[in-house]
């Protein structure tokens, strides 16, 4: 869905990206992640054609953000970091000035607003005035805005910043839907262990660059080294020993109760060799996974030492 060649971006003597490739795919949730002035907003500006590249190809649905513009920025919906909110509006009227610029008809409009309040948790407050919204009331009501024409491409510049727990815990259950719906999604944030909870594929910026891109998993194995396994077992621990003990791609697994966590160097058919081979010989497995990456812990171990 979104294919980035080589895109550089200056600002008069600065270098703000330089010469970054990137590929998201449908249902895809790409987290970008760096630090102050790595580039992240600067990069999704370009993609949605806010700012001019100086030079590299963008292609958003099959469409080349150069020739043909209004196709490829017509699939996009962009949330930007603090975007300014018209004070003076309720929050009904603000989306419906939206709507209209969006050019849904009328008759649509209502309905369409109302599903959408109903979508951020805002509908109770329809009749107020944007300007008596807390901060993390304004940014969910930004994105109820940005996702009023159903674009098939999301780019979100820090859309959890201000927003309370619970407005997060909704946020993250949105973005993962509009995965599940096939949308792509590239999500620029510094609260990394929830980027973790919902990303699919990861990139970490540093000084315009793209350091590490790819699936959590995969960054995680080139930049951590071995990915580890929690195993659940109801019984047969004392059959998991030795299956466990004799495969060379396991190593030294750590006893929890009926938790089982050891480092694992195969891959993802490797793995479910080895839950086969335990099930086959009697292990009553309750649950097989990888463990969950630590985004931060990769952004460190990169060598980035601020988050922004």
């Amino acid at each position: 869905m979104i294919h980035v060649r080589n895109l550089r971006v200056d600002y008069d003597e600065v270098c703000a990206v330089r010469d970054l490739c990137l590929e998201v795919g449908p249902g895809e949730i790409y987290g970008l992640i760096g630090p102050n002035g790595a580039g992240k907003t600067s990069t999704l500006r370009a993609l949605v054609g806010l700012v001019e590249a100086t030079y590299g190809d963008v292609i958003i649905g099959g469409f080349d953000l150069d020739h043909q513009r209004e196709q490829a920025v017509g699939l996009v919906g962009f949330m930007p970091d603090s975007a300014p909110i018209y004070e003076d509006l309720t929050v009904w009227e603000f989306l419906d000035l939206f709507a209209a610029a969006y050019g849904l008809p009328p008759h649509r409009r209502g309905p369409v607003i109302d599903q959408h309040l109903q979508l951020v948790d805002l509908t109770e407050k329809r009749g107020s005035l944007t300007s008596q919204l807390s901060r993390g009331m304004r940014q969910r009501l930004m994105l109820a805005k940005t996702l009023l024409p159903d674009p098939r491409v999301l780019l979100l510049d820090e859309p959890a910043s201000g927003v309370d727990p619970n407005g997060r815990a909704l946020l993250k259950q949105i973005l993962r839907d509009l995965g599940q719906a096939g949308k792509t999604v590239i999500i620029s944030s510094h609260i990394l262990s929830e980027l973790s909870e919902f990303c699919t594929s990861v990139g970490v910026m540093q000084k315009g660059e793209m350091v590490v891109s790819g699936t959590v998993a995969d960054v995680a194995a080139r930049v951590m080294g071995v990915s580890r396994i929690v195993m659940q077992v109801h019984s047969g621990t004392d059959i998991a020993g030795p299956i466990l003990a004799a495969d060379p791609r396991v190593g030294a697994p750590v006893w929890d109760e009926m938790h089982i966590t050891f480092p694992f160097s195969g891959d993802a058919e490797q793995a479910s060799e080895l839950l086969a081979a335990l099930v086959t010989a009697g292990v009553r497995v309750a649950s097989f996974s990888r463990e969950k990456e630590d985004l931060e812990a990769l952004f460190l171990k990169i060598g980035a030492k601020e988050v922004s």
